[in-house]
């Protein structure tokens, strides 16, 4: 065996229908790829392969392949589109198991299964009601995108501006464009202008806060000389007053 061969064909069983894919002889237990296709059941095509891509399991390469494989049925047998089709069922069943041996103590032998597993997945079209909530998640997930992505674009918005500020300046034409070091240029004397505002907002805060210092010095100074003066007043009366009774008598 060379590798899992994979049979692809529309698939009709009873009441199921759906475009399949399989993969056959796997080289792999048959629960380790079930453990992988019970996430995706159910799922949408394009949820199906996202979970498939960030699966850690080694067999989830070959399901995403047949995942595809089944897509690409659906699209080019069945005309379908392939953003409105879903995983409708996803089994692997029992392949060959290859039967060797590892030697032991005492003469004895241990036993090695090596296994395998045919995968199989069914794709079919979703439902007009699921197929409507299905693409409202997905407008919704692409606005989201789109606001990230005109966040990001502050700075590039800025450059255009400044550009056709220098473009104006220099007396360009329409569809020229100015170098790039003029941009930058531009751009390094905006942030150094912003520097300089904040520099001199700065100076006169700390400017006004030392005449409000000295006001306040002045202002304890006149108020400690006024004390003073009022101290000296009822002295220089009290000394003089026996003085005047000396000359009466």
């Amino acid at each position: 065996m060379t590798g899992p061969k994979l049979n692809e064909k529309s698939f009709v069983a009873g009441e199921r229908s759906g475009t399949k894919a399989s993969a056959l002889y796997v080289h792999t237990g048959a629960w380790k790829a079930r453990v992988v296709l019970n996430l995706i059941r159910g799922l949408p095509v394009r949820a199906a392969d996202e979970v498939l891509q960030f699966t850690d399991r080694e067999v989830a390469i070959t399901i995403r392949k047949v995942l595809a494989s089944a897509v690409a049925n659906a699209v080019h047998n069945d005309e379908l589109d392939a953003e409105e089709l879903y995983v409708k069922a996803c089994f692997a069943d029992e392949g060959p198991t290859q039967k060797r041996f590892t030697p032991r103590a005492r003469g004895r032998a241990g036993r090695i299964k090596k296994r395998s597993c045919h995968i199989t997945i069914v794709v079919a079209r979703l439902d007009d009601d699921r197929l409507e909530v299905v693409q409202a998640r997905e407008a919704r997930r692409t606005a989201a995108g789109r606001r990230r992505g005109a966040a990001t674009t502050g700075v590039a918005s800025r450059r255009a501006r400044v550009e056709r500020s220098r473009a104006r300046a220099t007396g360009l034409k329409d569809g020229d464009t100015v170098d790039e070091a003029l941009v930058d240029e531009a751009l390094v004397d905006d942030q150094v202008d912003d520097l300089t505002t904040t520099e001199v907002s700065t100076e006169a805060e700390s400017d006004s806060a030392e005449a409000a210092e000295a006001a306040e010095v002045a202002e304890a100074a006149e108020v400690a000389e006024a004390a003073e003066v009022a101290d000296d007043k009822p002295a220089t009366s009290t000394d003089d007053e026996p003085a005047a009774d000396e000359e009466t008598n």
